[in-house]
């Protein structure tokens, strides 16, 4: 049995490692915020949603599958999160069956025997919910899993469960049989139906005799004494060699079974995070939207009210929501004045590709744009003890170990890179490493206070580019609205000055 929620043919894999520059996405977009959102206090879902975000998805197709998904557990919300609290109570209450060594054959066919009953229930009440509210779903993958459960938990399936466990419990003793091997020993052994509602096989023996011969029957029968704890050990040992295979099966039946379970709620975890993500951004009236994603080549980014989503989730009023229209430009650029809304701009634009990639919506009224290979990360650090190098050192190193990571189709968000050293040189180093990203076909969003670097680009573009600029009032407040601008030789750091120094309302 499958879930498939996740992907039409193969199972989300949990365990894999992250994606190089993980870390650094993590920190510079902020991510633990959004994960703390997805979780809701759950390690379990924060730990889920870590995985699936940062693997993100690169068909177009598969990205859709998914969406479908998410808009059916959008539409049916205490459904779904009833099936995964089945999922979950499954396997607790699997891990809580207390059991002997598994090596003894009896004390494994025990816990088995426990283990079984319990999913007996689960999955008789996750055949209950698809009989009850198949028919509000409409997406592929909640159509197949639905139909998967009648198919699979029809009614005998679940009449054999209950038969195997009143048999397997052996209230009435156990029927064992064997055949005799090389040297007399026992081989072959099994374990057999007893003779429920017949008479005894020593009644039907002896009557047979009685008819033939019309004397007595002589039975073979050993008793063992109280006090014959060797008897006993060899007829423990009987008994074992009887019910192992059984019990290798059995315990392999519930391991099936439990993995099913586990599968069920990983898939059903990662939409669970996004209904708790959703509810925190619909209850203070944030816009989110299904993105359009279309394949790689297709360097496009569309977005309309497009909003910093960690930002979001640490403020009590909504974010400032901006546009962006970029159709075949690889390069764009983002200038203007300080502390105007440039970083959380491109903060949001990584969110954004990061949570359409993995199948789920977006913070904006409308977002389209063409899948990367691989998203990455440059934003300036602070300085620390940590450094074993300067901080130009340290920005060269970071890229350099992007750059042999890179390949075609990539996305990189470059926020304020290589302002550690002068203008000229730091200019120099960024033109150079620009010009070869978009060179070798890698997308690249980049936010920076080097004038003569924008202003270079904006003269003579490597390519189709999109130039932004942070708006700033007639009286200096700043709107954190990003519209296309020409750069500025200014980022208006005296505003900073005045409003720090000088108190509201100085700013010329």
């Amino acid at each position: 049995m499958k879930a498939h929620l996740m992907y039409r043919d193969s199972d989300v894999a949990l365990e894999a490692k992250p994606p190089p520059g993980a870390a650094d996405l993590t920190r510079d977009l902020a991510l633990e915020t959004v994960f703390a959102a997805m979780s809701a206090g759950d390690a379990y879902l924060r730990d889920v949603a870590q995985g699936v975000v940062l693997a993100g998805l690169q068909d177009p197709g598969a990205i859709r599958y998914r969406q479908q998904i998410l808009a059916d557990c959008i539409a049916q919300p205490q459904v779904v999160r009833r099936m995964y609290a089945v999922a979950v109570s499954a396997i607790e209450r699997e891990r809580h069956i207390w059991g002997f060594t598994f090596r003894h054959p009896e004390a494994l066919l025990h816990r088995s025997v426990e283990v079984l009953g319990i999913f007996r229930d689960h999955l008789r009440e996750l055949r209950g919910i698809a009989d009850a509210h198949s028919g509000g779903f409409h997406s592929e993958g909640f159509r197949a899993l639905f139909a998967m459960l009648a198919r699979e938990l029809d009614d005998a399936y679940l009449a054999s469960i209950e038969e195997h466990l009143h048999r397997l419990r052996f209230r009435k003793g156990l029927l064992l049989s064997a055949r005799l091997g090389k040297g007399n020993k026992g081989t072959q052994y099994q374990i057999r139906k007893p003779f429920a509602g017949r008479p005894s096989l020593r009644r039907r023996v002896g009557t047979w005799v009685h008819q033939l011969t019309g004397g007595e029957a002589s039975t073979f029968a050993y008793e063992l004494d109280d006090r014959d704890e060797a008897g006993f050990q060899a007829l423990q040992a009987l008994r074992d060699r009887g019910i192992a295979p059984v019990a290798s099966a059995l315990t392999a039946s519930t391991a099936h079974i439990l993995d099913f379970f586990k599968m069920l709620r990983a898939d059903l975890g990662f939409h669970i995070g996004c209904l708790n993500l959703r509810e925190r951004l619909t209850a203070k009236g944030e816009p989110v939207c299904f993105p359009d994603p279309v394949p790689g080549e297709d360097c496009l980014i569309e977005a309309r009210g497009l909003y910093d989503l960690s930002l979001s989730l640490s403020m009590e009023g909504r974010a400032v929501g901006n546009e962006l229209n970029a159709q075949r430009e690889r390069l764009v650029m983002i200038t203007g004045a300080n502390r105007g809304g440039k970083t959380t701009f491109l903060r949001s634009v990584g969110l954004a590709q990061l949570l359409m990639q993995c199948g789920a919506f977006v913070p904006a009224e409308r977002y389209r744009a063409g899948i990367c290979s691989a998203l990455f990360t440059h934003f300036r650090r602070e300085e620390d003890a940590a450094m074993r190098s300067g901080k130009l050192d340290e920005e060269l190193s970071r890229m350099s170990t992007i750059v042999d990571r890179l390949q075609e189709g990539a996305m990189v968000l470059l926020n304020e890179s290589f302002a550690s050293t002068n203008e000229r040189e730091g200019s120099q180093i960024a033109r150079q490493i620009v010009s070869a990203l978009l060179e070798r076909g890698v997308r690249v969003m980049y936010v920076t206070h080097l004038h003569d670097l924008a202003a270079g680009f904006y003269r003579a573009p490597p390519g189709p580019a999109v130039f932004l600029r942070a708006e700033r009032l007639a009286d200096g407040r700043r709107t954190f609205r990003v519209l296309e601008g020409e750069p500025l030789a200014t980022s208006f750091g005296a505003d900073v000055y005045r409003r720090i120094f000088l108190g509201p309302g100085q700013i010329e």
